[in-house]
């Protein structure tokens, strides 16, 4: 892709996580609306157009340029001395699991109680993990792969079962955007590496759901755990009639 294009896709991004439409945009520089549509159609901006429309994003070009440059996610997992320092630092960890749903700053201290200077000094330290970039204006740009996974057994997922399982599982699971399965059943060892690699690529695709819906305000998006485990057991009731 061009680098003109670049911009204009990282500019769109922007104006819809501010909730900017293109009706407004049109108003901002007394055009109608169908040349702003058109206009970013096809990807043609005067540069003076360009920066009006940045003003009303409250971005600067500068900045737009940042936000579109190209830089690998080199994190699909953390260390176990980085998810560590997570569980010693709550508040470390909630800014985390907020960038990693695509937050923005003024959405982290809206919805919590941090000060401006702790949320900059948390985010920071997200950048010093690589787990972010932090941008002029406190912009966020988040470095993991979609891939991205907790240690297996690591610190956050003990963290889990140790503290927070049985309040996940206080549900009846029967409402909107619940869903709980238990299936028991007896599969050959072809049969469970299928399985096993089926719900590996859905746990893929929540991943890839989670990035695409990033560019949609926080009011349309629900915060959700998906929970995937699978492995030989049986109950412990039943392995004590096992004959020896």
């Amino acid at each position: 892709m061009a680098r003109s294009a670049v911009l204009v896709e990282a500019l769109k991004r922007e104006l819809k996580a501010r909730g900017i439409t293109y009706a407004a945009v049109a108003r901002g520089l007394r055009m109608s609306e169908a040349s702003v549509k058109r206009m970013f159609a096809r990807r043609e901006f005067t540069l003076s157009r360009l920066d009006a429309v940045c003003d009303l994003a409250g971005v600067e070009f500068s900045e737009l340029v940042l936000l579109s440059a190209p830089r690998e996610a080199v994190i699909s997992q953390l260390s176990i001395e980085q998810e560590r320092e997570l569980v010693a630092n709550p508040k470390l960890m909630l800014v985390a699991l907020c960038t990693l749903n695509h937050w923005t700053y003024e959405q982290i201290l809206e919805k919590y109680a941090l000060s401006g200077a702790e949320c900059v000094k948390l985010l920071a330290r997200l950048d010093r993990l690589a787990f972010i970039e932090l941008l002029p204006g406190n912009r966020i740009r988040l470095l993991v792969s979609r891939a991205f996974s907790w240690i297996p057994d690591g610190p956050i997922q003990r963290l889990f079962k140790e503290q927070f399982q049985a309040d996940f599982f206080r549900s009846r699971f029967d409402k909107e955007s619940e869903l709980l399965i238990l299936a028991n059943g007896a599969l050959s060892r072809a049969s469970v590496a299928a399985l096993l690699a089926r719900l590996r690529k859905a746990a893929a695709e929540f991943s890839a759901l989670r990035s695409e819906d990033a560019p949609l305000p926080a009011t349309e998006r629900t915060p959700i755990t998906l929970l995937v485990a699978a492995r030989p057991w049986s109950a412990e009731f039943l392995r004590r009639y096992r004959r020896r």
